[in-house]
């Protein structure tokens, strides 16, 4: 018996099970060279994020604490919406980040099974919650 199954089975699985079945793509995102790059690409970085959520190509983004819990080293994680694996390998590349080689990333295709959303809007306050 094999320990692997082909991605394509683990689709067609989400569909059958009525399950949501949603393709994303995580890109996990690590210091190539400490935090000072880091730090010199950070403006460029949260406008291409902006961007990125601004066409809806972003589902959802942010740092990434160490094992502890208690310190960030510059680690992140950004899932995003592509056609393909190869389109979102490209959307991690032309991140300012990674262009200029303050990060070194990993793009994985990830499904949306199981879970719950939801977003509580203060109309009168604009006041936004992810609960």
């Amino acid at each position: 018996m094999s320990d692997t199954f082909p991605w394509e089975h683990m689709l067609e699985r989400a569909r059958t099970n009525s399950l949501l079945g949603k393709q994303l793509f995580v890109v996990f995102t690590m210091p190539e060279n400490g935090m000072e790059p880091i730090q010199a690409n950070i403006k460029e970085h949260l406008a291409y994020q902006r961007m990125l959520e601004d066409t809806g190509v972003m589902f959802a983004a942010g740092p990434m604490a160490d094992m502890n819990g208690e310190t960030w080293s510059g680690d992140g994680m950004v899932v995003i919406r592509a056609e393909s694996l190869e389109d979102a390998k490209a959307i991690a590349a032309a991140d300012p980040m990674h262009a200029a080689g303050a990060r070194k990333y990993m793009v994985r295709p990830w499904i949306v099974n199981e879970g719950t959303m939801t977003v509580k809007v203060g109309f009168a306050s604009g006041s936004r919650e992810l609960i």
